[in-house]
């Protein structure tokens, strides 16, 4: 039953990051047929933008090391927007040779974290994406920047709003289109979700550009989607059928799955272009080629088969 909220956005675009995101901490190596599959059948589900691999070295992510095979396999793949995560200019100079036009630069905005997932400083790694991004924008190519630890931390604990601001405002000021705020172990509440947009929206960075990305570690990531949602953010990440973690983070658990997701948005008459049945039949057809059951609620409610073994 569809029962509209007032002071919600008219339309939502999900930023799928299943394909990335999702199956990068598989500890099975996914074939690359079965990967171009999922982002076909994502397409097929009415998604417009499907995250679909990492150009980082093989070594860090085995998952991905095969994006340049991936990468030709979706080709056919019309009108859908197919962004892809590079952490270097390396990684910038394999995603541009395959004729990528929308990359992704990953931060954090603790310490800790940027050790662990980068090897450097929060200011070192801003240093290294600068020109990464710079040529991305001399190439028109749309870049997104990724923000890590914006609520909490496993080293660090509690993260000051005014720490994930500043290098929120350096990565738009680097250059980057839009901005994805993360709760990577999934600690944030809907209070701290809306103080933080307030406080980027004080330092300039306009609320159209901001995308939100939570993970479901306490059960909140819908609850602050909605919050988002209600302070005007009309991007939001999801992972099909709840895949992912974080290799970096072991506290991480699963994304907010898209299926979730795309209830909760259909319940209050907000667009997706999201056909919610193809979806649910494409995660409980990746959960067999996984060998395990989805976690998202609502593929076992509309699957009822799809939680056995």
């Amino acid at each position: 039953m569809v029962v509209p909220a007032r002071g919600l956005p008219a339309s939502v675009r999900i930023h799928e990051v299943g394909a990335r995101d999702g199956l990068q901490n598989e500890k099975a190596v996914v074939p690359t047929e079965i990967k171009a599959e999922f982002i076909h059948r994502l397409a097929d589900a009415g998604l417009t933008t499907i995250e679909a691999t990492s150009f980082v070295h093989p070594k860090w992510v085995p998952q991905l090391a095969d994006a340049e095979r991936l990468f030709p396999m979706l080709d056919g793949i019309e009108s859908v927007a197919l962004p892809v995560l590079v952490p270097n200019e390396r990684g910038l100079d394999r995603a541009l040779a395959l004729g990528a036009r929308r990359i992704a630069v990953f931060a954090s905005a603790t310490e800790s974290f940027a050790k662990a997932n980068l090897n450097r400083t929060v200011d070192e790694s801003l240093q290294m994406f600068a020109p990464v991004v710079a040529r991305a924008k001399e190439q028109k190519v749309h870049v997104r920047g990724y923000l890590s630890m914006c609520f909490g931390d496993p080293w660090e604990g509690a993260v000051p709003v005014h720490q994930v601001v500043r290098v929120a405002k350096s990565l738009m000021d680097l250059g980057c289109d839009e901005l994805s705020l993360g709760d990577t172990i999934g600690v944030a509440t809907p209070a701290h979700v809306q103080s933080l947009l307030a406080a980027l929206n004080e330092e300039g960075v306009p609320t159209s550009a901001i995308g939100v990305h939570f993970h479901d570690t306490y059960g909140q990531a819908l609850a602050n989607t909605l919050a988002a949602l209600q302070h005007g953010v009309a991007t939001v990440d999801a992972s099909a059928g709840g895949l992912g973690g974080c290799p970096y983070a072991k506290s991480a658990t699963g994304n907010l799955a898209t299926e979730d997701l795309v209830w909760m948005l259909q319940g209050l008459g907000i667009d997706t272009g999201v056909d919610l049945g193809r979806l649910t039949a494409t995660s409980v057809w990746l959960a067999e080629q996984l060998g395990r059951p989805s976690p998202s609620r609502t593929v076992r409610a509309l699957s009822p088969d799809s939680h056995k073994e």
